[in-house]
């Protein structure tokens, strides 16, 4: 069942065209990566499927809904979304950073209630972040806040989770953390990756090249070696991790 898709969707800025003609079905419960070189657009494509930007060209339907006939409310009790660069400068405590992701639910006849603090606390603990709930935003490094806006996407209790690189800055037991922790929730995500190896893991890959969508489909049928040479530049072939048979990309140069 397709829950989030896209057709002849483009972005431009100026006369930079930035995204072309993209088709793409979320399917309900998976896990879809989206790899590319930098500039690729993979940013683009995840702030336009989750509303964030208008599209010069296509639309976005969440579910069966044209997502600009939503409103921002009901798009945010679907939707998650864990940007790149997000941030803030307020002063306020991680506990009430990760409850802003309650607000889409609150209301004069919704108030605040136990259940909320609880989903709060739940989504501290999901990202080793439990011991961060009374500290001050400011005194986080930049990895202890990727894991609090991610509570904060968590807390939201979204169907559908957007993820923007979310292991930049983590240290390697976070990242490996994060993203097994991110697979086994039941929702829907879609996560852009840096890392190829971790991409693996995912159920399928769009693959973007300049703006356009060039590949789709089970992580092992579209990174090929004349894929990745062709998109990324880099020879690669594959290795069996002795431990468990997996496969791993061993990448380099031309």
């Amino acid at each position: 069942m397709t829950v989030l898709s896209c057709s002849g969707l483009g972005f431009k800025v100026r006369e930079a065209e930035l995204l072309h003609d993209i088709h793409l079905d979320v399917q309900l419960g998976e896990t879809l990566g989206i790899v590319g070189p930098n500039g690729s657009g993979k940013s683009t494509l995840l702030k336009l499927l989750a509303g964030l930007r208008t599209p010069a060209c296509g639309e976005v339907r969440l579910g069966g809904a044209r997502l600009g006939d939503l409103s921002r409310r009901a798009i945010a009790q679907t939707l998650a979304v864990v940007e790149q660069q997000a941030d803030t400068d307020d002063a306020i405590r991680v506990f009430d950073a990760v409850a802003l992701g309650r607000t889409p639910w609150l209301s004069a006849l919704s108030p605040w209630s136990s259940a909320d603090d609880a989903i709060v606390n739940q989504a501290l603990h999901d990202v080793d972040a439990t011991h961060l709930s009374q500290r001050a935003w400011r005194s986080l490094s930049g990895g202890e806040r990727q894991r609090v806006h991610i509570a904060r996407a968590l807390a939201q209790r979204p169907r559908i989770l957007l993820l923007d690189e979310p292991t930049n800055h983590l240290d390697i037991q976070h990242q490996l953390g994060i993203l097994k922790g991110v697979q086994a929730l039941p929702v829907t995500t879609l996560i852009a990756l840096h890392d190829l190896n971790q991409a693996l893991t995912c159920d399928r890959l769009a693959v973007l090249d300049r703006g356009r969508l060039v590949a789709l489909g089970q992580p092992l049928d579209v990174l090929t070696p004349q894929r990745l040479q062709q998109t990324f530049g880099v020879q690669a072939h594959y290795l069996i991790d002795p431990f468990d048979g997996a496969r791993i990309l061993r990448l380099r140069p031309n």
